[in-house]
């Protein structure tokens, strides 16, 4: 009784991870069963029963569908949709809030919840931020609606595997696949409408993580060379050039990067690098009107990598909660060599930008939040969005679909028609599934092994442990100390 208190209070409380909690308890078990053996009519069980879960096929069927669904991200087989949902939004944005809750509840009934949030995800951010709507009321309602469609089938989330997979162990009639579907569509329908059209009127009030202002102002630097207009010009002569509207911070002279205040009869010079604050497009205005050129940390941009090549573009990417450039400067992460872009500029979030200065240089020191504005081909940018550490904002920008994206729609809809007619079990199916993903070359061994979670996987391996040795019909029962054995 004690460990059933303890296991509840620790998977409820969300200090301790669910990965700890779980591993705890079975630790715990182990140690109980081992010291204290447990007598049943069906034999005895040890700690070593306990370990079965790590084969169990509710187990293997969770893992398997895990990387299907990583499949079906790393090729980019939904990329379609998302897409499709990107244009509607700008003819009708309510309905297609509606339509984008329906698809996220059908997709999430037969696939892992991860693929539909990363399909999602860019699209309701890059709304929120340019309609000023409250992230948490795009993004709340997406979520739960996953969860909704996830209950309709025994596949849509690994609790409803687990609890038919130990239900065929208690030797009580197997689930169907659409077994749920009915009850669940009809308190779905339900709860799709409130998400839609209550559940975002009621959300209390947030801060947007990221300001949803559009367009935002970003910093970054300006450099002069010998053929600038404003070279040998005042800096008030430069304003006059920009309409007025030229926002310098400070300006940055000689190789010691002395910060220069910016005073209207300051004389330019070339080689001066100024600071400026003005939004994505007008920066590109400046670089022209100035005759100057963007300056990304240490590198000149217009040197190996025009600036006005027409086969670049500019995206803004905001750097996403547990990214590996949280807290490193863009100098250790190699971002130029690593991504193949450049960065020309830096949006602080407020919570740090009472902290560090704007200005973007190579030293900056990134964090969770900071939107980059970052110039390269078309390709690199595109490529950019498979990336976990950051998030492209435009939705345009989206990943081209690959040559295999067909192939691993084609191999999930397998997996789901032989488990839903009978033909084999899910854990066969979509264990054969994922060998033909990876033969194919739908998803490779790395991005395979990321895909698994440590917190389900110990979730999955200690219930179907916790509950089968008090499920058993008990003989009389004696928990014998090991000096009486």
């Amino acid at each position: 009784m004690a460990l059933v208190v303890l296991a509840l209070i620790l998977f409820a409380s969300e200090r301790v991870p669910l990965a700890t909690s779980s591993l705890l308890i079975l630790v715990l078990l182990t140690l109980l069963f081992e010291i204290f053996p447990f007598d049943s009519s069906h034999g005895q069980v040890r700690a070593s029963d306990l370990f079965l879960g790590f084969g169990h096929q509710a187990l293997v069927a969770v893992c398997a569908l895990m990387i299907a669904g990583q499949a079906l991200i790393r090729t980019g087989a939904l990329e379609p949709i998302g897409r499709q949902l990107a244009r509607w939004w700008s003819h009708s944005p309510l309905l297609t809030f509606f339509i984008t809750l329906v698809i996220a509840a059908m997709l999430s009934a037969f696939i892992n919840n991860t693929p539909v949030v990363i399909l999602l995800l860019p699209i309701l951010i890059s709304v929120s931020l340019k309609t000023t709507t409250p992230a948490s009321d795009l993004l709340m309602p997406m979520g739960l609606a996953t969860s909704i469609g996830g209950m309709a089938t025994t596949i849509g989330t690994s609790t409803n595997l687990l609890v038919v997979a130990v239900a065929a162990d208690l030797g009580l009639r197997g689930f169907g696949m659409f077994d749920f579907a009915f009850p669940a569509i009809l308190a779905g329908s339900v709860g799709v409408l409130y998400l839609w059209l209550l559940a975002p009127r009621i959300l209390p009030l947030r801060e947007a993580r990221l300001p949803t202002t559009s367009p935002r102002l970003f910093t970054a630097q300006l450099r002069i060379h010998d053929d600038s207009v404003i070279n040998q010009k005042h800096l008030s002569e430069a304003n006059a050039l920009c309409g007025g509207n030229l926002e310098v911070v400070h300006i940055l002279r000689g190789e010691n990067d002395n910060r220069l205040v910016a005073i209207p009869d300051m004389v330019l010079r070339s080689g001066d690098r100024i600071i400026v604050k003005s939004t994505p497009d007008r920066l590109k205005e400046l670089e022209t009107v100035l005759g100057a050129s963007l300056f990304s940390g240490d590198e000149r941009v217009d040197d190996e990598h025009p600036l006005r090549d027409t086969t670049q573009q500019i995206a803004e990417v905001v750097v996403v909660p547990g990214s590996t450039l949280d807290g490193r400067t863009l100098a250790n992460i190699r971002f130029r060599e690593r991504y193949q872009l450049m960065v020309l500029a830096l949006f602080r979030s407020n919570k740090w930008a009472s902290k560090q200065g704007s200005e973007h240089t190579e030293e900056t020191r990134l964090h969770s939040g900071d939107v980059l504005l970052v110039q390269g081909s078309v390709s690199n940018i595109k490529r950019l969005k498979s990336s976990r550490n950051l998030l492209v904002l435009d939705a345009k920008s989206a990943l081209p679909i690959s040559s295999r994206a067909p192939l691993a729609m084609i191999i999930m809809l397998w997996i789901i028609l032989t488990a839903a007619f009978g033909l084999l079990p899910i854990a066969v199916s979509a264990l054969c599934g994922v060998m033909l993903m990876l033969l194919t070359g739908c998803i490779k061994w790395f991005d395979a092994t990321r895909a698994l979670s440590t917190s389900v996987i110990l979730l999955i391996v200690t219930s179907p442990r916790w509950a089968r040795p008090w499920s058993k019909p008990a003989a009389p029962i004696s928990l014998r100390a090991p000096m009486s054995r």
